[in-house]
C-alpha cells in the first residue's frame, strides 16, 4: 500500500430542508388552521480517528464529502427527516488545518477522537409555527439554511515511542527488521527508505514498543536537500530518538552533527527530545578501529554510546531493553491519574465508620 501523509479535501454539510405552507381542510370537520410541519435538519461532516488505518491514500481517491440534506416538512404537522451524518475516518495521529494549512483545528491523536469539520444546517420553520391568537392563518414557511462548505488539510504524524534518525545507509532499515516484524526495503544505496515505516518491537513478556523508521537526513535537508525534512513529523510525538551511525565511515563525529543540525533546525522540539545514539556496523570494524571511533562519537555525542551491529545482532538486546524503559517511563507518565476513592466520615482510622 502506497504511503501517503498529507491529503487536500472538501467538505460540505446538508442544508436544512424548507419548512412546509399547508392547511389543515378535511371534511366534517368544522376547524381547520395551518399545519406545515418544519424541515430536518441537515447532516453534519466529522472526522474520526481509527486504528486500523495508517496511511491518507484513500484521500487520493476521494476529497469531497457531503452529509445528506435534510427533507422538507409536511402538512399534518410532519417534521421532515433529518439528512444523515457523514462520518471521515482517519488514521490515529492525524491533524487538521484550515486551508491555510497554518490555522490548526483539530490533533486526533486518540482512537475514537472526533471533531465537527461542518454544521448541517437547520431546517426552516413551517406556517404552524407562525400561528399565533392574531394570526390563525399564516401563509410564510421559512426555507432551510444552507450547509457549510470547507476546504481542509490532513496531516499524518505516526503514532511511535521510538524514531529511528540518522544519515543514508547508517542501517536503519536494516535495524527495523531485524527487531521487529516489519519488512522494509533494504540495499546498498543512498535514500532507499522513501517512506516512514513502523515495527512493533517485543522484547519481553507483554513488553513491546512501537519504532519508527524515516528517511535519512543529509545536510541541508531542513533546506530541500535530498528528501528534505518532511518526515521528521511522524517522529514528533516520540517519547525519544534513537540515532544510528554508520560506524564504517571515517568521520562519525561529522556524521552525528549533521543530523543533530537538521534536528536542530527543523525546530518543534526535536532537538529537545531524549536521544540514544548508537555506533551500527561494528561487525564491519577492526578491534581498533572500534575503540577510535567509538571515543570520538563519545565525545561529540557527550553521552553514553551503544555499539551495535543490527545485521549480526551484536549489542541490540541491551539497546532495546534501553528503549523500552524509555518508551514504558513515557506512557506511565501520559496515563491520567486515577483519582482514590473520597473516604466517608469516620473513615479516617481505616474502619468504615459502623458500629453494632
Amino acid at each position: 500500500m502506497k504511503f501517503l501523509d498529507r491529503a487536500k479535501i472538501y467538505v460540505q454539510s446538508g442544508a436544512g430542508g424548507n419548512g412546509c405552507l399547508s392547511f389543515r381542510r378535511e371534511k366534517f370537520i368544522e376547524f381547520g388552521g395551518p399545519n406545515g410541519g418544519d424541515g430536518g435538519a441537515g447532516g453534519h461532516v466529522w472526522a474520526e480517528a481509527v486504528e486500523n488505518l495508517n496511511t491518507l491514500i484513500d484521500f487520493r481517491y476521494q476529497q469531497h464529502f457531503k452529509a445528506e440534506k435534510g427533507r422538507p416538512g409536511e402538512g399534518s404537522n410532519k417534521t421532515g427527516a433529518g439528512g444523515d451524518d457523514k462520518v471521515i475516518k482517519v488514521p490515529v495521529g492525524t491533524q487538521i488545518f484550515e486551508e491555510d494549512e497554518e490555522t490548526l483545528i483539530a490533533d486526533l491523536d486518540h482512537p475514537g477522537e472526533r471533531v465537527l469539520l461542518a454544521k448541517g444546517g437547520n431546517g426552516g420553520f413551517g406556517n404552524a409555527h407562525f400561528k399565533s391568537s392574531t394570526n390563525r392563518a399564516p401563509r410564510r414557511a421559512n426555507p432551510g439554511q444552507p450547509g457549510e462548505q470547507r476546504t481542509i488539510w490532513l496531516r499524518l504524524k505516526l503514532i511511535a515511542d521510538i524514531g529511528l534518525v540518522g544519515l543514508p545507509n547508517a542501517g536503519k532499515s536494516t535495524f527495523l527488521a531485524a527487531v521487529s516484524a516489519a519488512k522494509p526495503k533494504i540495499a546498498d544505496y543512498p535514500f532507499t527508505t522513501l517512506h516512514p515505516n513502523l515495527g512493533v518491537v517485543r522484547v519481553g513478556e507483554g513488553q513491546s514498543f512501537v519504532l519508527a523508521d524515516i528517511p535519512g537526513l543529509i545536510e541541508g535537508a531542513h533546506e530541500g536537500a535530498g528528501i528534505g525534512d518532511r518526515f521528521l513529523g511522524h517522529v514528533e510525538r516520540c517519547a525519544a530518538l534513537l540515532h544510528l551511525v554508520d560506524g564504517t565511515q571515517e568521520d562519525v563525529a561529522g556524521a552525528y552533527k549533521t543530523v543533530r543540525h537538521e534536528l536542530d533546525a527543523y525546530g518543534e522540539g526535536l532537538g529537545a527530545k531524549q536521544e540514544i545514539v548508537a555506533l551500527n556496523k561494528i561487525d564491519a570494524l577492526t578491534p581498533e578501529e572500534l575503540e577510535t571511533r567509538k571515543a570520538a562519537l563519545e565525545d561529540a555525542a557527550g553521552a553514553e554510546i551503544y555499539a551495535i551491529s543490527a545485521a549480526a545482532g551484536a549489542g541490540v538486546q541491551p539497546l532495546l531493553h534501553k528503549l523500552m524503559r524509555l518508551a514504558a517511563a513515557t506512557r506511565k507518565a501520559e496515563a491520567p491519574e486515577t483519582p482514590e476513592p473520597a473516604k466517608e466520615d469516620g473513615d479516617e482510622s481505616g474502619d468504615d465508620g459502623w458500629t453494632p
